[in-house]
C-alpha cells in the first residue's frame, strides 16, 4: 500500500460514503492505493430507498467480499410480482451466468455502513462528520487538487489533498457543481416517496411492483399517474411502501407526492395493514437522477460516480447496483491510470472512464429514456399493463430489460435481442 504522506494527503479523494463512494474506496484500497473516504454525516444514517437490491447489486456485493447470508441479517428474493391491468404476474430472476438468481433485502441505514466498513477494513480512511465544502484548484492547470472540508462536531476547517477526486455525493453534488458541472434539462428525473408500516407481508419473498398508480378524486376523475408503487417485505416485521414517479408527466409538479402515497396506501386491503396508525417512520422522499444527467464524467481529475452522474436506471428508478458498478469501473480505471508513469499517460488513462459508462450503459439508458417519454402518456401505460402482462413470454423478456440483467455472451435469445437493442442505440 502506498505510505500517505500525512495524514490529509492521498492518492485519492472520495467524497461520499453512499454504496458509490464506498465501493470506489472499497476497490481502490484492495488495489494498494491510500484511499480518503470523506463521508459528511455519521453512520448508521438514514436514506430514501425502496431497500430492495436486484441481482445486479447482488453480485456487488458479493465482490467486495460482505456476507450476505440470511443469518447476517439479508432477506432474500426470488424476482419480481406485476401488478396492472387487472393482472398479478410473479417472475423468477432470470437463471444467467453472469448474475446470481436472488435478489436481497437491507435497510439503507444499516445497509451503507456496511459498505463504509468494509472499505475501511480493505484499508480506506474514513472521516465520518466531515462536511465537503470548496475543491482545492490549480491555477495553472485548473484541476482539482483537493477539498477544503469542515471536520468533527466542533467543524475544525481542513484540506485534504490528492492527485485525484472522485464525487460520489449523491443527487445534489456540490462538488460537480463547484467544478462547472450542471445537470442536463434534458434528462429525466425522477422522485422517490416511501414510508414504513407494520405488516403482516413483511416475509413476502418477492418484490411487489405496481405499474398502475391512480390518483382517485371522486366519480369519473381517476387517473393514471406515471410511475410505479413498490412493496418490500423486510423481513422485520414492517413493509416499505413507496412510489417512483417520473418528470415527464404533466402532473409532476403540481401534486403532492406524499399525499399520492397516503392515497394509493389507502386504498389497499385493510388486513396488509398500510394504515397510518402502523406507520414507523414519517413518509421521506428523494431525487433520482436519471440516465447520465450529469457530464462528462472525468475532467480535471474529477471521476463522477453514483447519482453525481446520474447513474439510475431510467427503466425501474434502480441506483445502488450502478452506483456500486459504476464506483468499481472508476476504480479500475484509476489504479491503471496511476500506474503510468507519465502525466500524459496518466490522463488518456483517465479520460477512458466517461468512454466505459458509455459502452457499458449509454445505448441502454437511451432505450430507458424512450421507454420514459411512452409511459409518461397515460395512454400508452393502459395500453401496455393490459395487454402486456397478459403475455407471460413478452413479460420474462420486459423483466430482462426492466432490470438489465442479461448475459453479455451465450445468452438466450431475449438476451441477444437486448443486448443487440443496447448495442444500436445511440449512446446516452
Amino acid at each position: 500500500m502506498t505510505e500517505p504522506l500525512s495524514e490529509n494527503t492521498a492518492d485519492v479523494i472520495v467524497v461520499g460514503a453512499g454504496p458509490a463512494g464506498s465501493t470506489t474506496a472499497y476497490h481502490l484500497a484492495k488495489s494498494g492505493l491510500d484511499v480518503l473516504l470523506l463521508e459528511k454525516t455519521e453512520f448508521p444514517r438514514e436514506k430514501v430507498c425502496g431497500d430492495g437490491l436486484t441481482p445486479r447489486a447482488t453480485k456487488q456485493l458479493v465482490a467486495m467480499g460482505i456476507d450476505i447470508s440470511e443469518e447476517a441479517g439479508w432477506l432474500r428474493n426470488k424476482g419480481l410480482r406485476i401488478i396492472g391491468g387487472g393482472v398479478r404476474l410473479q417472475l423468477d430472476w432470470p437463471d444467467l451466468a453472469s448474475f446470481p438468481d436472488y435478489g436481497l433485502v437491507r435497510k439503507r441505514d444499516d445497509f451503507d455502513e456496511q459498505l463504509a466498513r468494509q472499505a475501511q477494513k480493505a484499508g480506506a480512511r474514513l472521516f465520518e462528520r466531515c462536511n465537503v465544502g470548496a475543491p482545492i484548484i490549480d491555477d495553472r492547470t485548473g484541476r482539482i487538487t483537493g477539498v477544503h472540508a469542515k471536520l468533527g462536531e466542533d467543524k475544525r476547517e481542513v484540506t485534504f489533498h490528492a492527485p485525484l477526486v472522485v464525487a460520489a455525493d449523491g443527487n445534489s453534488t456540490r462538488l460537480s457543481l463547484a467544478m462547472g458541472l450542471h445537470r442536463r434539462e434534458d434528462r429525466p428525473m425522477g422522485v422517490a416517496v416511501r414510508t414504513y408500516f407494520e405488516s403482516p407481508r413483511h416475509e413476502d419473498d418477492y418484490l411487489e411492483s405496481w405499474l398502475e398508480l391512480w390518483d382517485r378524486r371522486g366519480p369519473g376523475e381517476d387517473r393514471l399517474l406515471p410511475g410505479y408503487g413498490w412493496i418490500f417485505g423486510m423481513g422485520d416485521g414492517t413493509s416499505n411502501v413507496g412510489l417512483g414517479v417520473l418528470n415527464t408527466s404533466d402532473s409532476f409538479k403540481e401534486l403532492d407526492w406524499r399525499e399520492v402515497l397516503k392515497a394509493w396506501c389507502a386504498s389497499m386491503p385493510e388486513e396488509w395493514g398500510y394504515t397510518p396508525d402502523n406507520m414507523t417512520g414519517p413518509i421521506r422522499g428523494a431525487a433520482l437522477p436519471m440516465a447520465f444527467n450529469r457530464q462528462p464524467h472525468y475532467t480535471k481529475g474529477l471521476l463522477l460516480v453514483g447519482d453525481a452522474g446520474g447513474m439510475v436506471n431510467p427503466f425501474n428508478g434502480e441506483g445502488i447496483a450502478y452506483a456500486m458498478e459504476s464506483g468499481q469501473i472508476a476504480a479500475d480505471v484509476i489504479v491503471q491510470a496511476h500506474a503510468r508513469s507519465t502525466p500524459a499517460g496518466r490522463e488518456m488513462a483517465l479520460q477512458r472512464y466517461p468512454r466505459v459508462l458509455k459502452d457499458t450503459y449509454g445505448g441502454y439508458y437511451t432505450l430507458g429514456r424512450a421507454f420514459v417519454k411512452l409511459i409518461g402518456n397515460p395512454k400508452v401505460m393502459k395500453i401496455a399493463a393490459q395487454r402486456g402482462l397478459t403475455h407471460p413470454l413478452l413479460m420474462k423478456f420486459t423483466l430482462k430489460m426492466l432490470a438489465n440483467l442479461t448475459d453479455p455472451t451465450g445468452g438466450d435469445a431475449m438476451d441477444r435481442i437486448i443486448n443487440g437493442l443496447s448495442k444500436v442505440a445511440p449512446k446516452a
